[in-house]
């Protein structure tokens, strides 16, 4: 057996020589092909791009935990509805509000917002307040209570 007789291994591979005429096999070109992106100097493509069409993460439908279902919602009522449905000295409860139809659940709890304006004396029982529909009630000589 001789030295030029083994076998090569990858450390002396000689490396592969483009654009060196075509006498090479890898001239003109340079093994890139013709036109398109991939034959331009600078070529980076992604490898999740799917040449412009819509992609594959965005075609399929999103699973996974999200926090939506678990937000609190509650049945909002107004200031002004209160001085339209309710008499002087009456007691504004949950199961009242729903007799009357003025909500049509409960949800999460009752809210009362400060739109409107509050002439009667009224003790509302909810779960929340605004801060203007407090002093609104208070100013007509009524009281609000937390549930």
């Amino acid at each position: 057996m001789k030295l030029e007789n083994l076998p090569k291994s990858k450390e002396f591979k000689t490396k592969k020589r483009v654009g060196r005429g075509p006498g090479s096999g890898m001239g003109k070109t340079s093994t890139s092909g013709q036109k398109g992106q991939k034959s331009r100097s600078g070529v980076s493509i992604k490898p999740w791009f799917q040449g412009g069409q819509s992609p594959i993460y965005r075609q399929l439908p999103k699973r996974g935990f999200n926090n939506a279902r678990f937000t609190k919602r509650f049945a909002i009522i107004n200031v002004s509805d209160l001085n339209k449905f309710f008499n002087d000295g009456d007691i504004v409860t949950e199961e009242i509000l729903k007799e009357r139809g003025i909500i049509k659940k409960r949800l999460s709890g009752i809210k009362v917002l400060g739109n409107g304006e509050l002439t009667k004396k009224l003790t509302i029982k909810a779960d929340r307040f605004t801060s203007s529909a407090v002093t609104k009630i208070e100013k007509a000589g009524g009281k609000a209570e937390v549930i």
